[in-house]
């Protein structure tokens, strides 16, 4: 319940460094790399405040370099999980009936703490354990979990300030915003450290106590973060991180009574078996489980016959081969006027030639390793078949190595088909798929977008025609939950544009927004009658005269 009520900081958006040649950024984000690999650290679990260390034992290696091992981590099993449940449950009545800016204080201090003395920290590691280059290490693990956790605060502030406008005379109506009664596992991807540190603590910070199973693939950034929420003063308990199998996890947790949510980013088909299971168990749980996801995206970017053509160009490849095309918002098929074709061939292909791929402790590299050698492979049974397909051209990249880290170029096809496979099917690494459209055949390319694919996460029009840019927002209107125009269809940010979509890529509530720590509330409605009647009798029922 809420028992006072203070202003909090005003949200801005932490400003992104830019790791310059000669900055200072850049010689201490040198500095914490070097650092980072110079030891192999041993990780733990964290449950109910205490590391927890077991025999067996997993590796983390840079994607860009497999044989240098950064970490081991520690295995749990089923009964960690058990563990895990029982210590955020004996956390729980502390954690919800703190007062809420105790709460908020805490959220507020790991976001100075972010900002300030593990920046570089937390930036390498995301670095070296996911293979991200300094900017879209610095955009994710730096500026926008900062985001979250500040614009966080100020939203859950707002929600408890909303309270009913009408109390009539004699009696007072309130509204209380209470946690979910049970526990809320928070299942995280490899992909950005903020979405790791976002999904447990935007509903912990709501009172929910949360037992959280991030990707083998971020378990050492996870690590940092852990270290972070403890040193700002997070209770024992409310946040429990355990490295378990997703089988393992699911048995015990949706089998549990007191499970009461999940906060969720992967892919599509996980999340729909989870659904399922939660579905089959319904009948054991205590309360309805609140279950929000963000999951797969095959999202695209529309070029118009009257699109700049260098505009177009930037948007394609930074929003289909930053971080490798391993964002769920990257442009993965693009829809291009014959017309306008040409010149944006030849911007692509001229900017293509000048990346560079590599580790990402060199800062010249634009393009990295993909996640893991699983990811490596499929994105490589793709090309091989592309390259033997009819009515497929490769016209860059194409080629891969994986004998030191898990490099693929990045590789652009133009298809013939519009429903080829890569033009609808999710491959989440650098492959692009062009399609050219005969100008006249424009509004029949917006029923092609809205038809091709399952999902429906993030789009983008390019075009100087108003006409056309209101026809494509107004036609594709149920194709993307993040749409943008004349710019690439990534980079969300915390506080402008809400992230999340829906059809197969979720339940569209919204990461970085009010409308998400709603989900991890149950409100309760209040009325309290001062004066309260003493006789049932209504006037209707007295006697004519």
């Amino acid at each position: 319940m809420l028992k006072g009520f203070f202003n909090t900081p005003a949200p801005v958006n932490e400003p992104i460094l830019g790791y310059a040649a000669g900055s200072t950024e850049r010689e201490l984000l040198k500095a914490a790399l070097a650092e980072g690999r110079s030891k192999t650290i041993d990780i733990p679990m964290y449950i109910g405040g205490k590391e927890i260390h077991t025999s067996e034992k997993g590796k983390v290696t840079p994607p860009h370099d497999h044989q240098h091992i950064l970490a081991h981590f520690s295995k749990g099993t089923k009964a960690h999980v058990t563990q895990a449940i029982d210590a955020a449950l004996a956390a729980k009545q502390n954690w919800e009936n703190l007062a809420w800016e105790h709460r908020a204080a805490i959220f507020l201090k790991a976001a100075d703490l972010i900002a300030g003395p593990y920046r570089y920290k937390l930036n390498a590691a995301t670095m070296l354990g996911q293979s991200k280059n300094a900017y879209q290490a610095e955009i994710d693990s730096a500026c926008e979990l900062i985001d979250f956790l500040r614009f966080n605060v100020s939203y859950m502030t707002e929600i408890y300030k909303q309270q009913p406008p009408v109390s009539p005379k004699g009696s007072w109506n309130r509204i209380e915003q209470r946690p979910l009664e049970g526990f809320v596992f928070a299942l995280t991807p490899f992909n950005f450290t903020a979405i790791a540190g976002n999904l447990p603590t935007s509903a912990a910070m709501m009172g929910n106590v949360v037992v959280w199973k991030p990707a083998n693939t971020q378990i050492y950034a996870a690590n940092v973060l852990m270290e972070i929420f403890r040193e700002a003063g997070l209770p024992d308990g409310v946040i429990n991180l355990v490295y378990v199998s997703g089988p393992d996890a699911g048995e015990v947790i949706f089998s549990h009574p007191d499970f009461a949510g999940i906060h969720f980013t992967g892919s599509t088909g996980v999340f729909q078996d989870i659904w399922k299971t939660i579905g089959n168990n319904i009948h054991k749980y205590k309360t309805y489980p609140r279950i929000v996801g963000e999951t797969g995206g095959k999202d695209f970017i529309l070029i118009h016959g009257s699109a700049d053509a260098e505009t177009s160009s930037t948007a394609i490849i930074r929003g289909a081969f930053e971080y490798q095309g391993q964002k769920c918002s990257a442009a993965s098929r693009v829809y291009i006027a014959k017309s306008v074709w040409p010149k944006v061939k030849e911007f692509m292909l001229r900017d293509l030639a000048t990346f560079k791929m590599g580790g990402t402790e060199d800062f010249t590299n634009f393009i990295n390793a993909v996640i893991d050698e699983k990811s490596f492979d499929n994105l490589v049974s793709y090309i091989e078949k592309a390259k033997t397909d009819k009515g497929v051209e490769i016209i860059a990249g194409g080629k891969y190595n994986k004998s030191k880290g898990y490099f693929i170029e990045p590789t652009v096809l133009v298809v013939d088909d519009p429903k080829y496979k890569t033009m609808s099917e999710e491959l989440f690494g650098p492959v692009l798929t062009i399609f050219v459209y005969e100008d006249a055949d424009f509004d029949k390319t917006l029923d092609l977008i809205d038809s091709t694919s399952i999902y429906a996460l993030t789009g983008a029009v390019i075009s100087q025609d108003r006409y056309v840019i209101e026809k494509a927002t107004q036609r594709l209107r149920n194709a993307a939950g993040n749409f943008y125009i004349n710019d690439k269809c990534t980079g969300a940010v915390v506080g402008q544009q809400p992230f999340g979509g829906a059809r197969g890529s979720g339940t569209n509530d919204k990461a970085g927004s009010m409308i998400n720590l709603l989900r991890w509330v149950s409100p309760r409605t209040i009325k309290e009658t001062f004066d309260p009647p003493k006789d049932y009798r209504y006037p209707f029922l007295t006697a004519d005269k």
